[in-house]
């Protein structure tokens, strides 16, 4: 029979591992970067889990922007390696979710409100100009079987050392050798699951409450074996 904890655990573990895979990238899209400007010693760009994250590592002394989605500041980090977050920024509400589903203050504040985040000159967040957006496929997504150029040129507008410059890249649909398992599927399964187990307990708990009713007893050795 199945202890409640451990039901409770395996419950908890086959819901997380959707919920995971949900916040990760999708394997099917890649986002490369092919050009930071201006192109400084230490400032480094590059994409987490496909298409997931953007991280920013400064170590080059420089004070490094990163701009919103209405060209405003949203994150600044600095040459001594202190990272700000603009909570007056849209974007920092927004890039909490990689689907940006997230509700947004309506008395946000037309100056910057700075929220330090660390002292580690590093700083990773969802831009959603750099993956695909939509829950629909891509319009020029026509063929999932061939590699397909969704965005051939996307921007992050930044700074560096008060000179104006952008991250730019692109994204790319790759399929997948042997097709690879839906998300979807994932989900379906992992719940399936879940109310298999749920039945299972609750027939057993019946059983045993059935039982109680009769005044029947378990044998020792069992009773001792849980």
């Amino acid at each position: 029979m199945i202890k409640p904890a451990a039901l409770l655990a395996l419950v908890a573990l086959l819901f997380a591992a959707p919920v995971a895979l949900a916040h990760e990238g999708n394997p099917n899209y890649r986002s490369v970067i092919k050009g930071i400007s201006p192109a400084t010693d230490g400032v480094n760009f590059e994409i987490l889990n496909f298409d997931d994250r953007v991280l920013l590592h400064n170590t080059s002394g420089e004070d490094v922007e990163i701009f919103d989605y209405e060209d405003g500041p949203y994150v600044q980090v600095k040459a001594d390696g202190t990272v700000l977050v603009n909570r007056n920024s849209k974007a920092y509400y927004l890039n909490d979710e990689r689907d940006g589903d997230v509700a947004v203050p309506q008395d946000l504040g037309s100056e910057p409100d700075w929220e330090e985040q660390s002292k580690s000159g590093r700083f990773e967040w969802h831009d959603h100009r750099m993956h695909w957006m939509g829950e629909s496929d891509p319009p020029s997504l026509t063929d999932k079987s061939k590699e397909t150029v969704i965005y051939d040129n996307w921007t992050i507008p930044i700074s560096i050392g008060g000179k104006t410059g952008e991250v730019s890249g692109t994204l790319t649909w790759v399929p997948l050798e042997g097709g690879g398992l839906p998300l979807g599927a994932i989900f379906g399964f992992a719940a399936l699951i879940i109310v298999l187990c749920v039945a299972v307990f609750i027939v057993r708990r019946r059983r045993s409450a059935g039982d109680g009713e009769t005044g029947e007893q378990q044998p020792k050795e069992t009773v001792e074996a849980w």
